[in-house]
């Protein structure tokens, strides 16, 4: 009986691994396709709101409540603006002049960003040879994809560096609640569900001083921010709660580097964007230096799953890319 359900429990996680993986690698076509109806903040909104929605049907179906406490709502509503409304807005800007395909590689530098400034910030992150090493090939890759050798001829500095901003912001975000939040004892979809909640007041509060009503609601882009809502903010953390339940916050945030890949992909055959031969290859190279970054020493007595305790399942489930 239990050799009979063993591979059965192994195919689910990877099937699930591999739906996640697909769901926020099409979140930046998604993205690309809402601006072309909506303005950029407009877009985030209803992003924010979907994937509050779904989360709220989540914590109603386990009979969750939100947490309570000033401070602990004080430390979500900095952490709300940190991983969700500012890199959601960047991003959404960023796409309006770089295509979707570059605003996925740029989002797999948040490895290397959130390695610079854990060295800095986190003491227990520890700098080794090998992850410095990873640090500076990731930034060469990243280097490649926007070409540099060419003086970084057609390149949008306006978009690209959004983008970047917005990668940056989600390691800023994750040492942010490592620092206030992690170990706390409270559910991690309670506290996510209040940080979705805090980041759509926030969007709510700005979307009006710099947008007007749209007059016309076309249906592509308006489904396009639908499914990047309920699929790629709330579905796709519901998903990564098991994932880090089941195999562990290591494994699962493996996701980062498929995400451009699958970004890339839909972009060119979806959208008809353009690729040379230094995207490729320079993603290639910020994945390799990324996954250099993530190498930790191994210490006695850290075989065992979870090691990495609360303060590394914060970080990954407070990531909704």
């Amino acid at each position: 009986m239990t050799t009979a359900t063993a591979p059965r429990a192994a195919l689910d996680w990877r099937l699930r691994f591999a739906a996640l993986s697909l769901i926020w690698g099409f979140s930046f076509l998604l993205i690309k396709v809402g601006t072309e109806g909506y303005a950029p903040f407009q877009v985030t909104l209803g992003r924010l709101l979907f994937g509050t929605a779904v989360l709220a049907v989540a914590m109603a179906v386990k009979r969750e409540r939100l947490p309570r406490g000033t401070r602990t709502w004080a430390h979500l509503t900095v952490a709300a603006f940190l991983l969700n409304a500012l890199p959601f807005s960047l991003f959404a800007y960023a796409e309006l002049t770089i295509a979707s395909t570059l605003a996925g590689i740029c989002n797999a530098t948040s490895p290397l960003w959130g390695m610079a400034l854990s060295l800095v910030a986190l003491s227990e992150d520890r700098p080794t040879r090998l992850r410095v090493a990873g640090l500076g090939l990731g930034f060469l890759g990243v280097l490649t994809v926007l070409g540099a050798w060419q003086g970084f001829t057609g390149l949008d500095a306006r978009g690209t560096g959004m983008a970047l901003l917005a990668s940056l912001s989600y390691p800023i975000g994750w040492i942010y609640v490592r620092r206030t939040l992690a170990g706390s004892g409270r559910s991690h979809l309670s506290l996510t569900g209040a940080q979705l909640l805090l980041a759509t007041l926030q969007l709510a509060v700005v979307t009006p001083l710099f947008t007007s009503v749209p007059t016309a609601f076309p249906l592509l882009p308006l489904l396009a921010v639908t499914a990047l809502g309920a699929l790629g903010t709330g579905f796709a953390v519901l998903l990564q709660y098991g994932l880090v339940a089941e195999v562990g916050p290591t494994t699962a945030q493996m996701v980062t580097y498929f995400i451009p890949v699958i970004a890339t992909a839909a972009g060119v055959t979806l959208l008809g964007e353009s690729l040379t031969w230094s995207t490729p290859v320079g993603a290639a190279i910020v994945l390799a230096g990324a996954a250099l970054t993530q190498l930790r020493p191994r210490e006695r007595g850290s075989g065992a799953p979870g090691h990495d305790g609360p303060a590394e399942g914060a970080r990954i489930l407070q990531r909704s890319t």
